[in-house]
């Protein structure tokens, strides 16, 4: 019996556990990654404050092999779902069940002239970046703008310009640089709804950062980024940029006009014994929202299909489904964090609940990462 994952970030890693500890030994589990390691991205944002440096906060993915689990560290050239068979540039792997956690692409080619002349916040590359840049400023205008929809991490960027802002505070000049906030959404949250997204605007603006709702970007010039309503100057941009279906995805043929795969709440994609979780999927909430791209519900996700899988083996009924509940953190600086609890199956529309900030979760989200990486890892 083998099972291939896909991807060795958070949906493949819960995966892979879950299977290991309910599964014999000769039913192969195997991860395949280009990556050798894992790192969350939450860390991209104490890697920005100046508390992590990534040499530090990277796992290595071989670790897994300890637990029973083998991991290949090559790039995947093709998927072919009709003969069961994964291919990397060095060689062909046969799949009994399939698992695919690939994640999603960066895509900044997608605005012009933003990588000439903007910093990307989800790139690692550019993380230390800006956090020097910022760091160095003594007086001027921080445009932040989010450039596609959907993104991962939702909350990542609100709590990126709070960070920055507290930065700013450390080093004595926040009272001379301005932060500007763009979305091409009307409201900071929209899978969090309103009144959520009401409660992140008003920590936004307690820190003097100024939101600019329905602002789409369509292109970067040197100190400017133009939206389709206007344009506005800048000395720094930070850019989260369009995201997209990895390339391997769409030439095999599971990205439908280069959409996400689109899944239900078993994560089964239209191939038998296929699965596709965390944010290489789009499974749909209601007609107009989708489960957000986040780490916690790859994770929940992951867990599902094991299970499910699991079930097909032993010849048991299989009925897991994945139940959209989970949370993120939303870091504000000085080690303060809110929480946001969502349920986005409650009836009869999704249920958000922004927590107030405090030491405390903050203090939980370490723990948040330090029991994965123990587990997994």
């Amino acid at each position: 019996m083998n099972i291939i994952i896909l991807g060795g970030g958070f949906g493949g890693l819960a995966a892979a556990n879950e299977l290991r500890e309910n599964l014999p030994q000769d039913a192969r589990i195997t991860i395949i990654d280009k990556k050798d390691w894992f790192m969350m991205d939450l860390v991209k944002l104490w890697i920005l404050n100046g508390t992590r440096e990534f040499e530090f906060s990277k796992r290595p993915l071989e670790n897994v092999t300890k637990k029973g689990i083998e991991f290949i560290n090559e790039e995947i050239t093709k998927i072919d779902p009709n003969n069961k068979t994964v291919r990397t540039k060095f060689r062909q792997f046969h799949y009994d069940y399939l698992i695919i956690a690939l994640g999603v692409e960066l895509a900044p080619e997608q605005i012009p002239g933003l990588t000439d002349n903007g910093l990307v916040l989800y790139e690692l590359t550019d993380v230390p970046k800006i956090r020097d840049t910022v760091r160095k400023m003594k007086s001027g205008k921080i445009a932040m703008a989010i450039m596609g929809l959907p993104y991962k991490c939702p909350p990542a960027p609100y709590e990126a310009a709070l960070l920055i802002r507290s930065i700013l505070e450390e080093t004595g000049t926040s009272d001379s640089v301005q932060i500007d906030f763009y979305s091409p959404t009307p409201i900071t949250l929209p899978a969090g709804g309103p009144q959520v997204s009401e409660e992140i605007l008003q920590i936004l603006q307690s820190k003097k950062i100024e939101f600019h709702g329905n602002h789409k970007t369509i292109a970067v010039e040197s100190k400017k980024v133009k939206f389709e309503n206007g344009e506005a100057n800048f000395d720094v941009l930070i850019a989260i940029p369009p995201h997209k279906v990895p390339t391997v995805v769409v030439e095999s043929g599971f990205a439908q006009n280069g959409k996400f795969i689109e899944v239900d709440r078993t994560c089964k994609t239209s191939y038998d014994h296929v699965y596709a979780i965390g944010d290489v999927n789009q499974i749909m909430v209601t007609d107009k929202i989708a489960v957000p791209k986040a780490g916690i519900f790859a994770e929940g996700e992951g867990v599902t299909v094991a299970r499910n899988i699991i079930a097909q083996i032993k010849k048991e009924q299989e009925n897991a489904s994945f139940d959209g509940k989970g949370g993120c953190f939303l870091e504000t600086g000085k080690r303060i964090a809110g929480y946001l609890q969502v349920d986005m199956f409650a009836s009869p529309t999704p249920l958000t609940q922004l927590q107030s900030p405090s030491q405390d979760y903050f203090s939980e989200k370490e723990k948040f990462e330090r029991e994965r990486l123990e587990k997994w890892l």
